[in-house]
């Protein structure tokens, strides 16, 4: 009633409504702050992708550029060796001589090495498509060969009179077993040096990938894995039972990991156990030869 007479009523509700207004602007210039906030810190998001995006475009275009230089450039020859031809291009390649730390020859899986690609300039990206390969090269440009070994050694990086070059990387010598599986099969043979002494298969019954009969598709498939895995186990036992220096296993890509050997290629080796293996062993002990 006072309130009234005196018209304070009036003013506090005026005073309300300035304050509900007042809570209303501070509430939404908050909000404001805060999606500016993460405006700003979504842009910096984003310039930080951008950036990366950007570097690794001009990483691939190096690596682009790179293999454009390399595929105009070329093998000056290129060769898969075989038999009396491979054991003649090694003899030929290790009675190359050269003043002393003339020749350089590397093991190349992976990265090159700073030495030789100091040595080959230009032809360097030549190593990376022949790799995994053994690079011998000279000082003076004479020598310049890649060989692309079936047992690999480790990497490593040698200045000598001549190329090193270990015969056991590149032909069969001493006493050892090579080997080939097959989801079906298996044939391991013994040899002395590239003369095979004995010979051990193991064929067991697994089921085909073309037919699955009246089985579901995972029950056959459940199957087909076990039927393999018993051939498998069957033809460890049979490796292991071999008595040789060093064991070597071809055959399926999928396979050849399952076993304990000191190397493994994939090679297409089909037919019966005895031509599977023969037609295994010459492409296992194939050396490819590139002219850098």
């Amino acid at each position: 009633m006072l309130d009234d007479i005196l018209g304070r009523t009036e003013l506090k509700e005026q005073i309300a409504e300035l304050e509900d207004e007042r809570d209303r602007l501070a509430a939404q210039l908050e909000a404001e702050s805060e999606r500016r906030a993460d405006a700003v810190s979504e842009k910096q998001a984003a310039q930080e992708r951008i950036n990366r995006l950007e570097d690794r475009i001009a990483d691939l275009e190096g690596k682009l550029q790179q293999e454009s230089e390399s595929a105009e450039i070329g093998f000056r020859r290129k060769e898969t060796l075989h038999g009396k031809r491979r054991d003649a291009v090694l003899s030929r390649v290790e009675s190359f001589e050269a003043k002393p730390e003339g020749v350089l020859t590397a093991y190349v899986d992976d990265d090159v090495p700073d030495e030789l690609a100091e040595q080959l300039g230009d032809r360097t990206p030549l190593v990376r498509r022949a790799a995994p390969c053994l690079v011998c090269v000279d000082d003076a440009g004479v020598l310049a060969t890649a060989l692309r070994p079936p047992v690999a050694p480790e990497p490593f990086v040698e200045w000598a009179g001549r190329p090193t070059v270990e015969r056991s990387w590149f032909v069969p010598t001493g006493r050892h077993a090579l080997a080939v599986v097959r989801s079906d099969i298996f044939a391991v043979g013994v040899y002395e040096g590239d003369e095979r002494v004995d010979i051990r298969t193991v064929t067991s019954n697994v089921k085909s990938d073309h037919s699955k009969g009246g089985f579901s598709q995972s029950r056959f498939e459940r199957i087909r894995d076990e039927q393999i895995q018993k051939h498998i186990k069957k033809a460890s036992a049979a490796l292991d039972d071999i008595d040789a220096e060093r064991r070597y296993v071809v055959g399926d890509r999928r396979l050849i990991g399952e076993f304990d050997a000191d190397a493994t290629a994939a090679v297409n080796a089909t037919g019966k156990p005895k031509p599977a293996l023969e037609d295994a062993v010459r492409e296992f002990w194939s050396v490819r030869l590139y002219g850098l």
